[in-house]
């Protein structure tokens, strides 16, 4: 939602965060603890929280953070899980999408560990541009290993290979994702990738056929990252991932009834 040009009614948000809710995802990053005037979409994220109904749910919170306020923030809600913070291993897009350093950044994520454990809540880490990044930074698979070492001798739990802007191709999918869960098999890894409509399939596959059981997924495919590029390339559609694991022979208990008005509601939401 953060890219939209038009604010969604806090209500809206809450009913459409409560139907997906009832789907039995694992995890639902539901808003995010950031400046409003960065992303004033998020503004409302601590009053949407206090609209949703857990009662009855197994799926679990994720709220992303971009600084030690917006950490301070989300640990004061017991009802959130995760608290996700994107890293970027290009320096121009950590100033850009954070406003600090990358060196700055890790003191953030020293922070993000700290509360995490002293509230019961588990790190997750974004490795942002993690396939490469348009700035002319330079990138590379060891680029990627070191920083993702270092954020996992701080403790992080879960780090999360963020294709930011679309432009890994399947091979260097499979690749780094091969190389980093042969480094760090004691953590949970995923992918959040963005993609055009022609190349998602072989990008899930490339994650999935290398051990991939974490994908972050959007309904129709909307979104993208406001402080990326002009353009916003879409993350993968949530549907089409159902669609691929179902065909694959996992079972993924979701309900359909609930599935079918979030998909309904996403439609009217997302104009």
């Amino acid at each position: 939602m953060q890219g939209l040009t038009y604010f969604i009614p806090t209500q809206k948000k809450a009913e459409y965060i409560n139907l997906l809710l009832k789907v039995g995802f694992d995890t639902i990053d539901f808003g995010s603890f950031v400046s409003p005037q960065a992303i004033p979409q998020m503004k409302d994220t601590a009053e949407v929280l206090d609209k949703l109904d857990l009662s009855e749910t197994n799926t679990e919170l994720l709220a992303i953070v971009a600084n030690i306020r917006g950490i301070q923030d989300a640990t004061s809600h017991p009802q959130i899980n995760y608290i996700g913070f994107p890293f970027s291993v290009s320096e121009t897009f950590q100033q850009r999408n954070t406003n600090s350093t990358i060196s700055n950044a890790l003191l953030v994520v020293d922070e993000l560990v700290l509360q995490c454990e002293k509230y019961d809540k588990t790190p997750v880490v974004y490795l942002s541009m993690g396939f490469g990044n348009p700035y002319g930074d330079i990138w590379n698979e060891e680029i990627v290993s070191h920083y993702a070492g270092i954020l996992v001798e701080k403790g992080v739990k879960v780090l999360s290979l963020a294709d930011t802007i679309g432009v890994a191709n399947h091979s260097q999918i499979g690749s780094l994702f091969k190389k980093l869960t042969n480094q760090f098999s004691q953590i949970e890894i995923g992918v959040h990738l963005h993609s055009n409509e022609n190349s998602w399939q072989e990008k899930i596959n490339a994650a999935y056929v290398n051990g991939c059981r974490r994908f972050d997924t959007t309904i129709k495919g909307y979104g993208g990252c406001p402080m990326a590029l002009d353009e916003l390339t879409g993350n993968i559609a949530t549907e089409n991932v159902i669609a691929y694991l179902t065909n694959k022979g996992e079972n993924l208990n979701l309900q359909s009834e609930a599935w079918i008005k979030a998909n309904q509601l996403a439609t009217e939401i997302f104009h």
